[in-house]
């Protein structure tokens, strides 16, 4: 089997959901108390919190949560907010993808809450954002007991993550090759797929094909011949999101923070965390290192670096008032980092659903995996692990035909060529 895919990851926060729902790689995670943590941009400095009872089962710790937060919701609109969310906890799954084609709340729950979310579900504001998105969300911290609980890598993600994956894989036999780019997705003359193609020339052929990455290299790399099938045209309104994600040491220990995620609720920042609390490999007793997620950031993808950095002082000044100043005149930068993703998870808008492919193609052993493909957790890291476990599950089922067809009792390795 041949499978592609694209190593690039900068996120290091995951949730309850990404490992109970089959990955196989042992890695080493930080759990965190079960709560959500939002600043309060009317109130400088201080934050509020939504902390989800262990002794409770779901739905009744996420309703206790609600219930007990008194900052940012009236009771009036907590039970307006109760009475909106019954549906989706009736009506499960089938209800929320009934509400694709929806966008926009209440102003005020927007600037509350649902900026901050719909910012960290997918990196844009929620006037773009498909209801059924936050709805998924809304209704997995209400099905699921630790559904919204989150975790920190104890290190780096290609070292803590994709190294186990990688080391699993050969474990079992299989083969990784990084830096193998795909130039071309050969055809043989039935329009099945004949090799996949490498920028160095190589060849790589098999049984099976799978393509596990953005879905916007996907679309680059379609055959002609593919395009106008309608599995593969409807593909053209999946677009992926811009986002940035940003690094900065300081010299000192910034106090106003916690061992945990953070909802920044400001206009450019998404979440962030001081990873020298979060982390262990980043443990640092007298200085903070920030990791924060800039978004939006169409507007900002092309700007360079310190204008980038500039921008996130003044957010930071806001957030941290009596420790950080824009000019630097309190907490000084040591130094920074800034990653630019211009295209990463798909953009969750509204009718985008339909869009969706299932990862079994019309094209015979050539299959789909990644947070674009059809399954409940939509654009996100639960969502790509569960779509490779679908995809998995696809190529088990169509084992006896591929072996069948391949005249053999068993079917072939990948084989490379050059």
């Amino acid at each position: 089997m041949a499978v592609s895919g694209d190593s690039k990851l900068q996120r290091t926060v995951v949730t309850s959901s990404t490992w109970s729902r089959g990955a196989v790689a042992p890695v080493a995670t930080q759990w965190k108390e079960h709560s959500m943590i939002f600043a309060m941009p009317s109130k400088p400095g201080e934050f509020s919190r939504f902390d989800f009872p262990d002794v409770l089962p779901a739905p009744l710790n996420g309703i206790w949560a609600i219930l007990r937060n008194n900052e940012m919701l009236t009771w009036p609109e907590k039970i307006k907010f109760a009475i909106g969310l019954l549906p989706a906890m009736v009506g499960g799954q089938t209800y929320v993808e009934a509400q694709d084609g929806l966008s926009g709340v209440p102003d005020r729950v927007t600037d509350e809450v649902f900026i901050a979310m719909s910012k960290a579900l997918n990196f844009i504001n929620p006037d773009e954002l498909s209801m059924q998105c936050i709805l998924i969300a809304l209704n997995r911290f209400l099905q699921e007991k630790h559904g919204s609980k989150m975790a920190f890598l104890d290190g780096n993600p290609p070292e803590r993550l994709c190294m186990p994956i990688v080391e699993h894989i050969r474990s079992l036999g299989g083969e990784v090759r990084l830096n193998s780019r795909i130039r071309k997705i050969e055809l043989e003359d039935d329009g099945t797929v004949k090799s996949f193609l490498l920028t160095d020339g190589t060849t790589i052929q098999g049984d099976a094909y799978v393509f596990a990455t953005p879905v916007d290299i996907l679309k680059l790399l379609l055959p002609d011949s593919w395009k106008e099938i309608p599995y593969f045209k409807r593909l053209e309104k999946l677009v992926g999101v811009p986002v940035i994600n940003v690094h900065i040491w300081f010299d000192r220990k910034l106090k106003n923070t916690y061992d945990h995620l953070l909802f920044s609720r400001s206009n450019l920042l998404s979440v962030y965390a001081d990873m020298s609390l979060t982390c262990k490999e980043y443990y640092d007793p007298n200085r903070s290192m920030l990791e924060l997620v800039f978004a939006p950031a169409e507007e900002w993808i092309s700007r360079t670096d310190s204008d980038i950095i500039d921008a996130t002082m003044k957010e930071l000044e806001r957030l941290f008032p009596d420790e950080i100043a824009a000019d630097q005149s309190k907490a000084k930068i040591l130094k920074y980092h800034v990653v630019k993703t211009p295209r990463s998870v798909y953009k969750t808008i509204p009718d985008c659903e339909p869009c969706r492919p299932l990862q079994r193609s019309p094209i015979k052993g050539f299959y789909l995996a990644g947070d674009y493909t059809k399954q409940k957790y939509l654009a996100s890291m639960e969502g790509a692990v569960l779509s490779g476990k679908f995809c998995s599950q696809s190529i088990l089922q169509d084992y006896e035909l591929m072996a069948a067809s391949s005249g053999t009792q068993k079917l072939s390795e990948a084989t490379l060529s050059t």
